[in-house]
């Protein structure tokens, strides 16, 4: 598989009631001159699990998906398309019950259903997962877009950027619903570490409007912050999202792994948070979250 279109440590930050500003500005402080060009083909994988509600911070809100449609509208690519596969239902159940269909509709773009074909086979290297189905669409993407929520996960620890892209495109056709017929679960960091270094992420979106504490991805308790990180490399952004929740990134093992094998930028020191400093985004979060502040490196 190719590289990511363009290595950056950088995280942007934006707090906004309108998640869709929110975006906008967490964007803005990404150096994104070159990122995109009229031949692009945009994949903009967006979270839609199952059949809970955006406000249950399960899947991506409907206003902040045509968002980000339109951020890379006004950049002139060839196409966009807007891809998921549910794991804990029908996906287009979800698309429909939720109203993404009618996104989708108005801003004339194209829906690709993750868990049906054509596919390719993907040699990943997992333990128990060595290679795995996966859409053809694959092969024409040349920006891959990860939209999602932040939550913490029974399995996981943390559902962000990274399995969300790790857990979308496996089709349920053939690993089944919820996608662990084929041996997925039975050692899921290491299949989410293995999907990571082979499918590049070029842009993480990770919403936490709201994010979802407790157990996720579907059972824990939404908590609206009115903030979303945004970055050119997933791990640093699903690190800094690991720290909201708690966590060093040696506490999530994908993640660690992630950051051991060079699948991107891990460490603290080298991430350039922007729009906030980190230590106040912690104590914001945590106050929302849990109704104490409190940042790791106080």
């Amino acid at each position: 598989m190719r590289k990511r279109k363009l290595e950056s440590p950088i995280v942007g930050f934006g707090e906004n009631a309108d998640e869709k500003i929110a975006i906008r500005d967490a964007l803005s402080y990404l150096p994104l001159d070159g990122f995109t060009n009229n031949n692009d083909i945009v994949v903009i994988t967006a979270n839609m699990v199952n059949m809970n509600p955006p406000n249950k911070g399960v899947v991506v809100g409907q206003e902040s998906l045509r968002e980000v449609i339109r951020f890379f509208k006004e950049k002139n690519v060839k196409r966009i398309i807007v891809a998921a596969g549910a794991g804990g239902a029908n996906t287009q159940s979800v698309f429909q019950n939720f109203g993404f269909d009618k996104i989708i509709q108005e801003e004339n773009v194209e829906f690709v259903d993750l868990n049906f074909g054509p596919f390719i086979s993907l040699e990943i290297g997992g333990n128990i997962v060595k290679e795995t189905k996966i859409n053809a669409l694959i092969q024409e993407a040349t920006i891959i877009v990860s939209f999602t929520q932040l939550k913490a996960h029974e399995e996981a620890t943390m559902s962000a950027s990274i399995k969300n892209i790790a857990l979308s495109w496996p089709p349920a056709e053939i690993h089944g619903y919820p996608k662990k017929n084929l041996g997925i679960h039975e050692e899921l960091h290491d299949f989410i570490t293995a999907m990571a270094k082979n499918i590049p992420i070029d842009l993480s979106i990770l919403s936490l409007s709201p994010a979802m504490i407790g157990t996720g991805p579907s059972k824990g308790i939404a908590k609206n912050t009115n903030m979303v990180l945004t970055s050119l490399d997933p791990v640093a952004c699903d690190t800094i999202g690991a720290r909201l929740l708690g966590f060093r990134p040696q506490a999530v093992n994908y993640l660690f792994r992630c950051i051991k094998e060079g699948v991107g930028q891990g460490n603290i020191e080298d991430i350039d948070l922007k729009g906030t400093k980190l230590i106040e985004i912690e104590k914001k979060f945590s106050k929302i979250a849990y109704g104490n502040e409190f940042a790791i490196d106080e």
